[in-house]
């Protein structure tokens, strides 16, 4: 999110190089931003994980996550050349204090080559039960103790819990300081996301009437047509309160709800999203019944094939009572918000692959026109699509062709893909150049986790305390159980049924 420059020198420590998510995300990201001319001129890639593997055999493997996952498709051979020239790595015990020390003769030796200092990252690719011993492993060796330079990257999900997430920030931050801490979201990274905060703060039209007296209610849907895939053990014990609703949708709640900042400072941006977190209303137990609704898929049809239902995936207790939908109602207590409902729904195996934000205003407050009319008369509506299509949409009433006073609902539509040829950077590759930037605006702050722990955490305690529904309770390739449908019912809405064009 800063200007336009290019980085100092920097060395990418990734711990956990071995795994799915630096063949998948990180390699392909940080090949992207060579081959647009964004890495620093000295700029090295080192590697650690418990496999013994030559550099070699290493590059060999980042090389086939390129060819699969890069948006600029496969690597040609001159630029792969340049691009491998910078990757190395280094087998790793992560609680061995000898790895620590190879690896900071080894950082001591490129900066030396490079005759200057460089910023230091060091990024957890890994599970989280890895993470304090390799912070603690980072202070004891000293490698990290240069506070302008040095910087921790670490992944969701950020603790399994509010008690645990304090733990892990009280860990990391005994060694690092908080302007250090990287708390990746890769969601704060999609340009369609980015665009939201243009798009409410850069225009004069829009931001006088995003309130409560204009807006009727926003809907947040975030669906997935994949299962759990090979991520089975995972999500066992975590579920879709925890995988999605705790980070992705409040953090695209928190763009939606938040208060015009001040400037784009990283803590100003990220003051005003904890205000919101901290305006939620909490529930008590014996309200979360009336306001969040959870499911399990079961068999069904996903564009024309058969699916097996969550318990039989593999790595999934066989009796599993673990979500892999949720929906909600908020309320933020505030003067811009007080009494809209907020309502977020995710799950997997759904209908369609779709996340979007829908902004339902409130009617007229009077219609003058003849009753025939208005027989088609739909609120007006702001979609804000997030993928697979990136676009805006809005929805108004106009009047339709011919000689009687007929009126109709259209739409003023802005698509990426029209408006734009070059395609957008992944993710990845935005929040990586602002990790080496030193940038933390899209990342979230120790304060902003915490506060969203305890927003869904009476739910989460509530679930775990109470009896599941009869799982499975929705099909494969639905829209969710039935009782989502009757938790936006009950306030005379209805969830807004989009598919991708």
């Amino acid at each position: 999110m800063q200007s336009a420059r290019k980085p100092d020198n920097t060395i990418i420590i990734i711990f956990g190089a071995g795994g799915d998510l630096t063949w998948r995300k990180i390699s392909p990201a940080f090949y992207n931003l060579f081959l647009d001319g964004w890495l620093p001129d000295n700029f090295s890639v080192i590697g650690l994980d418990i496999k013994d593997m030559p550099d070699d055999d290493f590059r060999t493997r980042l090389l086939d996550g390129i060819n699969q996952f890069s948006r600029s498709g496969k690597a040609k051979q001159e630029d792969w050349d340049k691009f491998s020239a910078m990757l190395s790595y280094q087998k790793a015990n992560f609680t061995n204090q000898e790895t620590f020390n190879k690896l900071a003769q080894r950082i001591e030796e490129i900066e030396e080559k490079w005759k200057g200092k460089s910023n230091r990252i060091f990024y957890m690719a890994i599970p989280p039960k890895f993470i304090e011993a390799i912070a603690e492993q980072l202070g004891k060796s000293n490698i990290a103790c240069d506070k302008e330079h040095a910087r921790i990257v670490v992944e969701k999900p950020f603790g399994h819990d509010l008690n645990s997430a304090r733990s892990l920030n009280r860990i990391i931050c005994s060694i690092f300081d908080e302007h250090q801490v990287y708390r990746i979201d890769h969601y704060l990274g999609k340009e369609t996301v980015q665009n939201m905060l243009a798009f409410r703060f850069a225009n004069a039209l829009f931001e006088p009437i995003w309130n409560r007296n204009y807006i009727d209610h926003v809907q947040i849907t975030v669906a997935e047509q994949v299962g759990v895939e090979h991520r089975g053990g995972y999500y066992d014990n975590a579920g879709a309160l925890r995988d999605m609703i705790q980070n992705h949708l409040l953090q695209l709640l928190c763009i939606t709800a938040m208060e015009p900042p001040v400037s784009f400072n990283a803590d100003e941006v990220r003051n005003k999203k904890v205000d919101v977190l901290r305006a939620i209303r909490k529930y008590k137990p014996e309200e979360v019944h009336s306001f969040a609704v959870r499911g399990q898929y079961g068999k069904g049809w996903i564009e024309g094939e058969r699916v097996v239902s969550y318990r039989e995936e593999s790595g999934v207790n066989t009796k599993s009572v673990t979500e892999t939908f949720a929906a909600l109602k908020f309320f933020i207590d505030n003067w811009r918000w007080q009494d809209v409902p907020f309502y977020l729904r995710t799950g997997k195996r759904m209908t369609e692959r779709i996340s979007v934000i829908t902004i339902q205003f409130r009617p007229v407050p009077h219609r003058a026109f003849p009753a025939e009319s208005v027989e088609n008369w739909h609120p007006n509506r702001l979609i804000l699509n997030i993928q697979p299509d990136k676009g805006i949409k809005l929805r108004f009433q106009a009047k339709k062709p011919g000689l009687k006073m007929i009126l109709n609902p259209v739409e003023m539509s802005f698509d990426y893909d029209d408006a734009y040829q070059a395609d957008p950077p992944e993710a990845y590759e935005t929040l990586l150049l602002d990790i080496m930037l030193g940038d933390a605006t899209l990342f979230m702050r120790g304060d902003q986790v915490e506060a969203a722990w305890e927003v869904i955490m009476p739910i989460l305690d509530y679930w775990q305390s109470s009896s599941s529904p009869e799982f499975p309770n929705y099909s494969s390739g639905t829209w969710g159980p039935e009782d989502s449908e009757a938790l936006i019912a009950r306030d005379g809405n209805n969830w807004i049924m989009l598919t991708p064009k």
